[in-house]
């Protein structure tokens, strides 16, 4: 990461097989996991994991409407007790790239946690 990056608003996260949510405000939500998903597909996940808590289930139901109408996603459940379920989380199914692409870094737009 470098001042450049810092002063265009892009700053370098690193694509892991899980997202947590809970720091995140709430109107930054559907850029940073519309953002995430298509960050994870390059880097040629086909599961991942976002955790958005349980509380009222109002995150969880913005998660589910952004992950139907995202067209890397294959489908999503509720992940069980084993992955992370007790925590309010989901699991994500993804498209596999097509052969011959090849996984690489991505650069996305920072958001300003809570």
């Amino acid at each position: 990461m470098n001042e450049s990056d810092f002063q265009e608003g892009l700053v370098v996260v690193p694509i892991e097989d899980s997202l947590d949510l809970h720091t995140y405000r709430p109107q930054d939500i559907r850029d940073l996991l519309e953002d995430y998903l298509e960050a994870t597909y390059e880097k040629g996940f086909v599961e991942v994991r976002i955790i958005h808590g349980k509380g009222s289930g109002m995150l969880r139901k913005r998660v589910t409407k952004i992950l139907a109408r995202h067209p890397r996603v294959i489908s999503f459940r509720q992940a069980d007790t084993a992955a992370g379920g007790n925590w309010g989380a989901t699991i994500v199914l993804l498209k596999k790239q097509p052969l011959g692409v090849q996984a690489g870094e991505r650069s996305i737009p920072s958001v300003n946690p809570q």
